[in-house]
């Protein structure tokens, strides 16, 4: 058990340090984007942390329920912008994606200065509605942007007359997607540390300050991240030719002179992972309002909440941790059918005990799975949908993502539901996206092998 523990703490070790490397090295243009997704994971977190202490704990429970049912109506709202406008402008050209990271730091940059003396006037909704239009821009953008910034060798060309090329190929293919999947958890563990350390100061500064000037230096590091985008390159990364390598590790267009398809490819696989996603994706929605109404009715101390969030962090740490080893196990589908049904053992196990003690349990192994199944989905995309048509792709995805989120939030936040009862209600859920989501591979398999 020593020996075994050891070796786990080795590998933890080299993901960390791998990942620190990645955010130190910025010669590299993956170097770049990790700087620049730390800075606006920072950016995100100083906002959500202002606006929670002017929306929720500062006011009634009453009132944070009208206020926040509102708020996450809006959160829906931004990705109308997004998916049909946006998405396409960001497939449009080599120099687009850059275009839109540093267009979306500035300009929050820009909004964060307002909202900090718009807080409590009828201008806030429409600025954090801005604000999540840019933030959600942001994401998709980067999810279109690791493929071409990844720096790995592209599979052999076909044909090449040795035996073996076949095999070399196959081989190589899936070392990339392999590396689409650990590259994805890497940004997603430097987000939780970014998300970490920078909650601590934004706490103090809106104990000792309140929240204005918690926006204030939310200003400071979205020009920070603005600054840190201008310095992501146009091209592919080096060993790559966007007009030689049609993969998915692409670049995304080879030039102004290419013309898009006019839909949007569908790929059965991408498909039915959405929906498991989805599923993740409305759980986590789901328990983040129940635990928060829940646990302001039942009027428990401060430090219950302290405890879940420490959990739910420590659960997003795990999971994209677990990543890079469960990838090399396992493929994306299998990773994703393992991360829900690691939600139906947690949610069943929380409504059999019962108590608020449990909850933190909970919340660890809902953002454990969340955590471990969000890069997997997002190479899956990165794999199966070409490199030109990422940017609507990930709109288009991250758009039901967001809308399945809000409308689990809405469910406790509108409804009152105990904690058991909500238990109940997410291992019934996960269960019958688990089965379904078998189901459905099971019949995708079955029509490739008849074709």
């Amino acid at each position: 058990m020593a020996g075994r523990g050891r070796e786990v703490s080795a590998r933890v070790g080299r993901q960390f340090r791998d990942a620190f490397a990645d955010l130190l090295d910025q010669r590299t243009p993956f170097g770049r984007l990790a700087l620049t997704h730390v800075l606006m994971t920072a950016g995100d977190t100083l906002l959500t942390i202002s606006l929670a202490g002017s929306l929720f704990f500062s006011i009634s429970p009453a009132a944070a329920k009208t206020k926040v049912l509102l708020y996450l109506v809006l959160t829906m709202a931004p990705f109308a912008v997004v998916a049909p406008l946006l998405g396409p402008l960001i497939d449009r050209s080599r120099g687009a994606r850059r275009a839109m990271v540093v267009a979306s730091a500035a300009l929050r940059a820009g909004v964060c200065l307002l909202l900090a003396t718009r807080l409590h006037s009828l201008l806030l909704f429409p600025l954090a509605f801005t604000m999540l239009v840019l933030s959600k821009l942001y994401l998709v953008t980067k999810g279109a942007i690791v493929p071409q910034l990844a720096d790995t060798p592209p599979p052999a060309a076909p044909g090449g007359g040795e035996p073996d090329a076949a095999a070399d190929e196959a081989v190589s293919a899936d070392a990339a997607h392999a590396q689409m999947a650990t590259l994805n958890a890497r940004l997603g563990l430097l987000a939780v540390l970014a998300g970490f350390a920078s909650s601590v100061p934004a706490i103090a500064v809106l104990k000792l300050a309140g929240a204005p000037w918690v926006l204030y230096l939310d200003v400071v590091v979205f020009a920070a991240a603005t600054v840190a985008g201008l310095r992501l390159p146009v091209r592919a990364a080096r060993g790559r030719d966007p007009h030689r390598d049609p993969g998915p590790a692409a670049a995304p267009d080879s030039g102004p002179q290419r013309r898009l398809p006019p839909h949007l490819a569908h790929h059965p696989e991408v498909t039915l992972a959405l929906s498991a996603m989805s599923l993740l994706r409305g759980v986590n929605g789901f328990l983040t309002f129940l635990l928060a109404f829940d646990l302001r009715r039942r009027g428990v101390a401060v430090a219950w909440y302290g405890v879940v969030l420490a959990a739910s962090a420590a659960g997003s740490l795990v999971g994209v941790l677990l990543v890079p080893r469960a990838r090399r196990l396992l493929n994306e589908p299998q990773v994703l059918t393992a991360s829900v049904w690691l939600v139906v053992a947690v949610a069943a196990t929380a409504a059999f005990v019962g108590g608020v003690a449990v909850q933190a349990l909970m919340a660890f192994g809902v953002w454990v799975a969340c955590s471990a199944g969000k890069p997997a989905f997002d190479a899956l995309i990165q794999r199966e949908i070409p490199a030109d048509q990422q940017g609507r792709a990930f709109a288009r995805y991250e758009t039901r993502l967001q809308l399945v989120w809000v409308i689990g939030s809405l469910i406790p936040v509108g409804i009152y539901l105990p904690l058991v009862a909500g238990d109940l209600v997410i291992a019934a859920a996960a269960v019958v996206g688990a089965v379904s989501y078998l189901t459905g591979r099971r019949a995708v398999r079955a029509r490739e092998r008849e074709a």
